[in-house]
């Protein structure tokens, strides 16, 4: 099994990152310190996660001391639904590379189809329509610019993924989404290989620990478990494994120096070809429904309108 994917701009992803989201800025440093330590070579942030100056401050690190070079890592970092305004990409990109103390980012992605009013926080009352081949074609510029060097995009169901396809000067590389054993994007992930984007999946264990998010529904099924048990693994190992032989990136989150080492530990085995078929019959639930952005005055009414009855 490859270590990395092609996209379609030449650049490989490496086929495992670390995940940042909900690592608090004490804790993000030590977990990227001892996942390039263990070999991780691509980290996943955002603005969102409120801990991209702390990142920086570890990728100076690691660098300074030798550990990797800048061209050994993937760094990913996406725009927030605040800056969606053609105008306001670019200096949100700014922003980041500031933070992050770097030159340029290896992928730029649009958080998510959700647009807010500029310097505000989700809510009703700061929902706007979004623009979204708007703030494609500002995205495209920086990826003109080379600041960075691959535009995506995260959360977008196939609808939305084929309406920016049918007008992208520089089509999507990535689309970031929720993808696990209890959410296995088939249609999606089809859509995605016959038209040359690569599919990410955050959340591959199912988000344990998260607030209003049942992450046992991966790692406690009876199937993945039992599958498990047969090839003397973790639950969590097998759920990453299953990603990298459906042949998508898998960005799996943890603080825990032994947990950041385990799920690393993913390439000198695979899952059976019977075995991989008994993975069929798990039922299917999305876990990260996005309730948050479903309200009369969003131009999202429900979460079909927000799925385009993907759910």
């Amino acid at each position: 099994m490859a270590e990395s994917f092609a996209l379609k701009t030449g650049a490989r992803i490496p086929s495992i990152g670390l995940g940042t989201g909900n690592t608090e800025p004490n804790d993000v440093h030590n977990a990227i310190y001892a996942a390039v330590k263990a070999g991780y070579r691509q980290i996943d942030c955002a603005p969102a996660y409120h801990n991209e100056k702390e990142i920086g401050m570890a990728l100076k690190k690691l660098f300074e001391e030798g550990v990797v070079k800048r061209e050994d890592l993937f760094i990913t970092s996406k725009l927030w639904s605040g800056d969606h305004a053609p105008e306001d990409v670019a200096e949100a990109v700014g922003t980041t590379l500031k933070d992050l103390q770097l030159e340029f980012l290896d992928l730029f992605l649009i958080h998510g189809p959700i647009r807010i009013k500029k310097g505000t926080t989700m809510g009703p009352e700061n929902f706007l329509p979004p623009d979204i081949p708007a703030t494609w074609g500002a995205m495209e510029k920086l990826y003109d610019s080379g600041k960075v060097r691959a535009i995506g995009v995260s959360n977008f169901s196939c609808k939305k993924l084929e309406d920016l396809l049918a007008i992208a000067r520089v089509p999507p590389a990535v689309n970031q989404v929720e993808c696990h054993l209890v959410w296995q994007q088939d249609k999606l992930r089809k859509l995605c290989q016959s038209r040359g984007v690569h599919l990410s999946a955050f959340s591959p264990l199912g988000s344990p620990g998260t607030s209003g998010v049942d992450g046992a529904g991966v790692l406690r099924n009876p199937i993945v478990i039992s599958v498990a048990e047969k090839l003397q693994k973790t639950p969590a190992q097998v759920a990453l494994r299953w990603g990298l032989q459906m042949g998508q990136s898998v960005l799996p989150k943890s603080s825990s120096e032994a947990r950041i080492q385990e799920n690393f530990d993913i390439f000198s085995w695979s899952i059976p070809e019977d075995l991989m078929s008994a993975f069929s019959e798990i039922e299917q639930a999305k876990l990260l429904r996005g309730e948050f952005a479903v309200h009369h005055l969003s131009v999202y009414k429900t979460l079909e309108d927000l799925w385009d009855g993907e759910i």
